[in-house]
């Protein structure tokens, strides 16, 4: 028979999982980084990095007993990506980041994971375990590298030769599996990820200043976005895939079959006035079971209106910014009004 090892990756093999690696729970060598990271400020406004800083380095304090972390791997993208130039060209069009134009990724990732110990509970009997998808004070990336999936690019997310349209998920169990080696890097001495950053968030190799990344500050970034990094931003109005869209090894990437993460409401061809003109009503109900959800209608306004404010101007533009100029939330009419200023009118 085949080692367990073996089986709980064909196991995952056959749940749509891309990938499977074992790690174990030591993470000291990375504690360092993280407190450097930490002690820069590059958190920006996510207080709970640095509150739960201790749990992340120590998984065996997360979940007591810990000797093993099964990493998973799940294919998310559902169109062939067409050069940063061509992706970005509308600057009528809304941009919204892949991952994030379907259905909200962490439910599908859980259930799919407690299939797989499940599976692993049928083969072996109970066993303590528990899993999480971006969901806790894990660091992901720290132990799909260990468990051999991918390594980190430069960008800081995790690549394999396939690329990057994934996402991670993890099995903290008590079972004392056989570690996989971890992943060599094969960035080698590219780094398109840093030059293209629109904001320069990628500070050098491995390095992100959060608090100038785009996906921070349209998601994470509760208050007003500053203003020198607005023109910036140009049209994404909820996460950014630049450095993925120019990583060579994304060329390789494979389509997912899960048609969950499929485009709702239009997010992949939308524009910024269409979507400026949603009622919260109407956001609420079209963002229903989306990771958009999360951030709620006051900062999706805000982050839209910073996208109309660079895009070009036009009668259809500015109607629509001034119906909003009043709004009752002083977050949104600072944007408003900036995004007006931007077009020669005065809010």
């Amino acid at each position: 028979m085949d080692a367990l090892e073996d089986r709980i990756k064909a196991w995952g093999a056959g749940l749509g999982f891309r990938s499977v690696g074992i790690a174990d729970a030591d993470l000291s060598a990375a504690a360092p980084r993280l407190a450097e990271w930490l002690g820069m400020g590059f958190h920006g406004e996510m207080e709970y990095m640095a509150r739960h800083e201790a749990l992340r380095a120590r998984p065996a304090e997360l979940v007591p007993g810990t000797a093993s972390v099964i990493t998973c791997c799940l294919d998310y993208l559902q169109d062939a990506p067409r050069a940063l130039d061509e992706e970005l060209a509308d600057r009528s069009r809304a941009y919204v980041a892949r991952y994030a134009r379907g259905r909200d990724y962490h439910k599908l990732m859980r259930n799919r994971l407690q299939r797989l110990c499940d599976r692993i509970e049928k083969d072996v009997g109970p066993f303590r375990y528990r899993a999480f998808a971006d969901s806790a004070p894990v660091m992901e990336v720290e132990l799909a590298a260990r468990a051999g999936v991918g390594w980190r690019g430069k960008h800081t997310l995790l690549l394999d030769r396939k690329g990057s349209w994934f996402f991670l998920g993890e099995i903290f169990c008590e079972l004392p599996l056989k570690k996989d080696a971890k992943a060599n890097d094969h960035c080698g001495t590219c780094q398109k990820c840093i030059d293209i950053c629109p904001t320069k968030a990628i500070t050098g190799p491995y390095q992100l200043d959060a608090r100038r990344c785009i996906s921070y500050l349209t998601i994470e970034h509760r208050s007003a976005i500053p203003e020198e990094l607005r023109p910036l931003m140009g049209n994404r109005i909820y996460g950014c895939d630049d450095c993925q869209l120019v990583c060579p090894w994304n060329g390789f990437a494979s389509l997912s079959a899960e048609k969950d993460f499929a485009a709702r409401s239009g997010l992949d061809r939308a524009s910024l006035t269409e979507l400026f003109s949603w009622t919260e009503a109407e956001f609420e109900e079209r963002t229903r079971g989306s990771p958009i959800r999360r951030i709620g209608y006051e900062r999706w306004l805000r982050n839209i209106a910073v996208g109309l404010g660079n895009a070009p101007s036009s009668p259809e533009v500015i109607s629509c910014l001034k119906q909003k100029a009043n709004h009752s939330s002083a977050l949104v009419r600072e944007h408003v009004s900036w995004a007006l200023k931007r077009h020669g009118v005065a809010a």
